[in-house]
């Protein structure tokens, strides 16, 4: 229930529309703005040139503006203009309103944007225009929020970003945490896979069984099936089999010519963006590479499928082979025959055991304090609407 200082008033009341224009010019750069669903807030977007924009006319935003997405307003899409964003320009389609000071904090209307209450009636209020469901800036004013005194809103919103203020020491607290162990992990693999009296130094390709690529065409989709693994299905480690995408048998077949995958291969991506990516196949796995993907077998007479794994990740390979191969390239690409001649520190097998377990214990505690801290994000993260709810209701 909502107090009674907090009587509700509609946008109309307490802003006013405002506009800037000006003729864009050529030769000019123009700052744009963009805002983000949901009320994530405002971001620039790519600069362009007077020359570049279909709009007679673009207006200037001001710090404190509330600016609007007509089309996306049913889906939060309304923020105010922070300091860093003055002087950013944006099209008709973003209609701007100035805050009445008197009346209205514009950080009280801020954290407004973020609640389901104003979601809800920015999309009433945008239905029914020509089917388009885009917001009328005369709809937008009939837009009702609570408005306590002036002073009350300041007290509120002080108090307001203080909490979110401790939820961002919590975030970054956490984040510290997470890259802190990674950096452990990484250090220790450094000082690992390195050149060692006990260690043979010998190339990749000799403890591979078989390397395997994929198969040089696009293959071909079907709604079920097999699935078929892209650079995106591969993370550091492990194969998100359930984001790829699927192919028929017969499809499979095709692209499993060379050798179809068994467990502990190591599926390593080769191209692109994420080149150098390399995980596991465990038990049950069934499917096919895509483009951009190829495979190594590990020689279990020689070496630890998991050992080999590591040491793929490992900067002794990811950072002083594979990624001085791909700088300066707009299209990352490993050469197979570069991979087999990269250089591999080859310790005895039970001392590969060793290493493996020591590794695996590392990998373990960074894997639990990344369940941490998405269990603290997604707990922060529902406890945010509840506090601006508190907070519109005069309860905080």
């Amino acid at each position: 229930m909502m107090r009674k200082d907090f009587s509700l008033v509609p946008l109309r009341d307490i802003a006013l529309p405002v506009e800037r224009p000006e003729i864009p010019i050529l030769g000019k750069k123009y700052r744009q703005i963009g805002v983000k669903l949901w009320g994530e807030g405002g971001y620039e977007r790519e600069s362009i040139d007077g020359s570049q924009t279909q709009y007679k006319t673009l207006s200037r935003v001001e710090a404190d503006d509330i600016i609007v997405n007509k089309i996306w307003a049913r889906n939060g899409s309304v923020s105010v203009v922070s300091s860093t964003l003055a002087g950013c320009y944006a099209s008709g389609e973003f209609p701007t309103f100035a805050p009445i000071r008197e009346y209205l904090e514009p950080r009280w209307f801020y954290w407004l944007t973020k609640t389901k209450y104003f979601w809800e009636q920015c999309d009433e209020k945008s239905r029914g225009t020509s089917g388009k469901n885009r917001i009328r800036p005369e709809r937008f004013l009939e837009i009702k929020i609570p408005l306590p005194p002036l002073e009350e809103q300041r007290r509120i919103v002080a108090r307001l970003e203080e909490l979110v203020g401790k939820f961002e020491e919590v975030r970054s607290l956490r984040q510290k945490a997470l890259e802190e162990s990674e950096a452990l992990t990484k250090a220790a693999m450094r000082q690992i896979f390195k050149p060692h009296e006990n260690y043979q130094e010998v190339s990749l390709e000799s403890v591979c069984a078989a390397i395997i690529d994929n198969l040089h065409s696009n293959p071909v989709y079907s709604d079920n099936g097999v699935p078929c693994i892209r650079s995106s299905d591969v993370g550091w480690g492990a194969l998100y089999l359930h984001t790829a995408r699927c192919t028929s048998e017969e499809e499979y077949k095709r692209r499993t010519v060379r050798g179809e995958p068994i467990p502990n291969d190591i599926v390593l991506v080769r191209e692109g963006g994420g080149t150098g990516k390399a995980a596991i196949v465990l038990e049950g796995q069934r499917f096919s590479l895509g483009q951009r993907v190829m495979m190594l077998r590990p020689d279990k007479n020689k070496v630890r499928p998991k050992f080999f794994l590591y040491q793929i990740l490992s900067p002794s390979v990811y950072e002083d082979q594979i990624i001085p191969r791909c700088k300066g390239s707009a299209s990352p690409h490993l050469n197979i025959g570069a991979l087999r001649k990269f250089n591999f520190f080859l310790p005895p097998l039970p001392k590969q055991h060793r290493i493996v377990n020591y590794l695996d214990e590392l990998q373990t505690k960074v894997d639990t304090i990344k369940r941490q801290r998405e269990k603290a994000m997604k707990e922060l993260d529902a406890l945010l609407p509840s506090i601006l709810d508190k907070a519109f209701k005069g309860k905080l």
